[in-house]
């Protein structure tokens, strides 16, 4: 039997998630602003710990781990779901929005990461499924304050695996394409009030594009929890999981972009060395 902590549990991935590991007889802490919401979302069962985070409050990821600690005795698997997205040119974006977003996709899953570690490395086990995005391989018009976040937790997660190898830690970055969830609703992403007429044919095409998206996504979100239930499983799990047929095509397709740059600026890249004795 498992114990989860999984973030942002009242709704989307994370309650899908967590409903999962219940199914699996694990023990879940579905946290969440308001823990009210995670039960009226799964119900009051007794592997079930609704707890309150704000995951912008460090102290109150401390607590929620110790709190967690106290009830099921360990922490197997963190899953940093928490976050929201931002739509909007880069340049349409205000300091306040880019602060803001930092604060709960970047800064908040650093401070989740530090208070659950301690019991991690003093198992000397456990996974850590850091929630990215195929934004977080690459960017694109309309997102690039959104995708500059998941770049982030993606060289977080690397290093991060690294480090925590050796002590029996496990970290893996999931990459979703575009699921079937509330993501691209006001509940779940902000855009940007500033237009600038200049990006009309750029962010702006994407703003409309994102609205008859919602909710006609391909991905499936229960198929997805049900993947990471399983994944959790596995004995030398990859750093990167992509998941959904569009973050695979997307990758594919940055990797020819690449190596086609590498191909044809190789000569000038290479000619900065000191020459060769």
């Amino acid at each position: 039997m498992r114990t989860w902590f999984i973030t942002g549990a009242s709704r989307g991935f994370g309650a899908l998630i967590a409903e999962q590991a219940l199914a699996r007889g694990d023990n879940a802490v579905a946290s969440a602003r308001n823990p009210k919401s995670v039960v009226e979302r799964l119900g009051d069962r007794p592997n079930l710990l609704a707890v309150a985070l704000d995951v912008t409050d460090e102290a109150q990821a401390h607590a929620a781990a110790k709190v967690a600690v106290e009830r099921f005795g360990r922490i197997d698997v963190l899953v940093n779901n928490a976050g929201y997205g931002l739509l909007g040119a880069v340049e349409e974006a205000s300091a306040k929005e880019v602060e803001a977003l930092y604060r709960t996709n970047v800064f908040g899953l650093l401070a989740v990461i530090r208070a659950v570690l301690p019991h991690m490395r003093r198992q000397r086990s456990g996974r850590i499924l850091n929630f990215s995005s195929i934004g977080g391989y690459r960017s694109a018009a309309g997102f690039g304050v959104y995708c500059s976040t998941k770049f982030a937790v993606e060289g977080l997660s690397e290093a991060l695996a690294d480090e925590l190898r050796p002590l029996g830690i496990h970290v893996t970055v999931v990459e979703p394409g575009y699921f079937r969830t509330d993501f691209l609703d006001a509940s779940s992403l902000a855009v940007s009030p500033a237009e600038i007429a200049d990006y009309a044919d750029t962010a702006g095409q994407v703003r409309s594009h994102a609205a008859g998206l919602s909710h006609a996504q391909p991905g499936d979100p229960l198929r997805l929890a049900q993947v990471l239930a399983s994944f959790v499983d596995e004995p030398a799990p990859p750093v990167r999981l992509p998941l959904g047929s569009d973050a695979v095509a997307a990758i594919l397709s940055k990797h020819e972009a690449d190596a086609e740059l590498v191909a044809k600026w190789r000569p000038v890249s290479i000619s900065t060395d000191f020459p060769s004795a």
